[in-house]
């Protein structure tokens, strides 16, 4: 028996050495941890259970007999963060280049399915060449496999991609189709072609950091949700960022004590909103002070700035957040901040994560680029998320709420279920200016009646209170108690449901 268990052991011992310690020390060179130690940062410390550590790949073509390691290029398994259970996958890139064969493909299913049956999220941590190109076909069934169950899992339990290094090719789709993509900076990428494929069909000459790197994917593609500096880093943030999640659909959100007192005031916020209009604030400040703790998750920080997303707790519960941002385009609605805040509100009418919308939009952005662009389909997105959204909805508006960008960021026509205006709020269809050039565009040319008929304007409808006599607004709150009253409209609607007609799915315009 104790001879058993030493083989059992020496052969666990050269199944964690992966493609050996020279791979290992190249990994290492490039300042990247390889797949277990990244799965020690990640986990709460000895709660890995590794799953088919001595699996191998079953490939004889190409002088592959003679070239098997255990494990073939994917660690698997679960384990727990902050207490909570997770399913994981780490690519090993001293295996193979950590390039997906059949087999890999197959232990990474089968933590998939497990995740789905138990109700927990998934994790991935990719640092890969693709497929494994001895296999062929093989390795592209296998990619399908878990294509399918990328879909599957999609809205049941959370997914969370990784990108560590290389992620090219087949690779791509399953972080994409995955809620949340975070990426190394300088050391990871993310692309369906590579720099010499690019150069051969289209004669551009390009980095994999211009073609694909993480300034990219979270500043222009929008693909990734956050960067990081190193391994880490970011394993730390993803650590942080799992305290935010569910674990299912049906598990309900976390909820983490706090010292924070529920009733806090905060003076500060009956000055944030300038006296001049026109002058911006920064909306991140009533976000920081709302929440539990100062303690704010965004997310696409640098996407798309013009509205901010992301997650905080109030009352110790997870709470996600949409704001118009002031500082960045006035806070104007246009493409990318309608699909930014769109799929944010998805995911969490997803996950029964209520959502808490500060408006401060004048619209949205005019001209060519944007219609173009395809403005209306982008815009209805978001409006779609919303309307379709039946989880808790609150709305705060702090200021400007114009026209149709009124009716979109939840407002009651869209049945969130409280909606509290600011005396500062300003609800109409259009700026007093532009309103008054066509009301009364005999007067363009006279000042003194252009002053007074946008000062008649201005008294009439920038202010909360005609949409507040229509029960548009529930109430017109002081900004200092602004915590408390939404703590209150969020812990009341707890218990909330809503019932809707049959159907397959929806058709949210993509």
């Amino acid at each position: 028996m104790q001879e058993i268990l030493r083989q059992l052991e020496k052969k666990r011992a050269e199944a964690r050495k992966g493609g050996g310690e020279k791979r290992i020390e190249s990994q290492h060179s490039k300042g990247k941890l390889t797949a277990r130690e990244r799965l020690n940062v990640l986990l709460d410390e000895g709660s890995f259970e590794e799953y088919d550590m001595f699996v191998e790949h079953r490939c004889t073509d190409f002088g592959m007999t003679d070239q098997k390691i255990a494990g073939d290029g994917v660690v698997t398994g679960c384990g727990r963060i902050n207490g909570r259970l997770v399913f994981v996958f780490a690519k090993d890139f001293t295996v193979f280049g950590g390039s997906l064969s059949e087999t890999h493909a197959q232990k990474i299913c089968k933590i998939q399915d497990m995740a789905v049956k138990v109700g927990a999220p998934i994790i991935g941590l990719f640092d890969a060449g693709g497929a494994r190109i001895q296999e062929g076909v093989a390795a592209l069934g296998g990619y399908g496999e878990v294509f399918q169950r990328n879909i599957l899992a999609s809205g049941v339990v959370p997914q969370i991609s990784v990108i560590m290094g290389p992620c090219a090719g087949g690779d791509v789709y399953s972080p994409a189709m995955t809620d949340f993509i975070f990426m190394v900076r300088d050391r990871s990428y993310m692309f369906v072609t590579g720099p010499d494929v690019v150069k051969t069909v289209t004669q551009e000459t390009v980095s994999a950091e211009e073609l694909g790197g993480a300034k990219i994917h979270t500043t222009k593609s929008s693909i990734a949700d956050g960067a990081f500096d190193d391994d880490i880093q970011i394993l730390s943030q993803v650590r942080r960022f799992m305290d935010f999640l569910p674990s299912s659909n049906r598990s309900g959100v976390p909820c983490l004590p706090t010292r924070d007192e529920v009733n806090r005031e905060e003076a500060s916020l009956d000055t944030l909103v300038p006296a001049n209009p026109n002058k911006p604030y920064d909306i991140k400040e009533l976000i920081l002070k709302m929440v539990d703790d100062n303690d704010f998750f965004e997310i696409q920080e640098s996407f798309a700035k013009n509205i901010v997303v992301g997650f905080g707790r109030m009352d110790g519960h997870t709470v996600g957040f949409v704001a118009n941002q002031p500082m960045v385009l006035a806070g104007v609605l246009d493409s990318d901040a309608s699909r930014k805040g769109a799929r944010f509100v998805r995911f969490c009418d997803c996950f029964d994560i209520p959502i808490v919308t500060l408006v401060d939009v004048p619209g949205f952005l005019p001209g060519t680029a944007q219609e173009y662009g395809g403005l209306i389909k982008h815009g209805a997105k978001l409006l779609f998320a919303y309307g379709e959204a039946t989880v808790p909805k609150v709305t705060v508006i702090t200021r400007k709420a114009y026209g149709g960008a009124y009716d979109v960021m939840a407002s009651k026509h869209l049945r969130a279920d409280v909606n509290y205006a600011w005396p500062t709020a300003e609800i109409a269809v259009m700026g007093a200016k532009g309103a008054v050039e066509i009301i009364f565009r005999q007067d363009i040319g006279d000042d003194i009646k252009i002053a007074e008929r946008t000062k008649e304007y201005e008294d009439r409808f920038l202010n909360p209170f005609v949409a507040a006599q229509r029960g548009y607004i529930d109430d017109v709150i002081m900004p200092h108690s602004t915590r408390r009253r939404v703590a209150k409209a969020l812990d009341m609607l707890r218990t909330k449901q809503v019932e809707r007609p049959w159907k397959k799915h929806d058709n949210i315009p993509l």
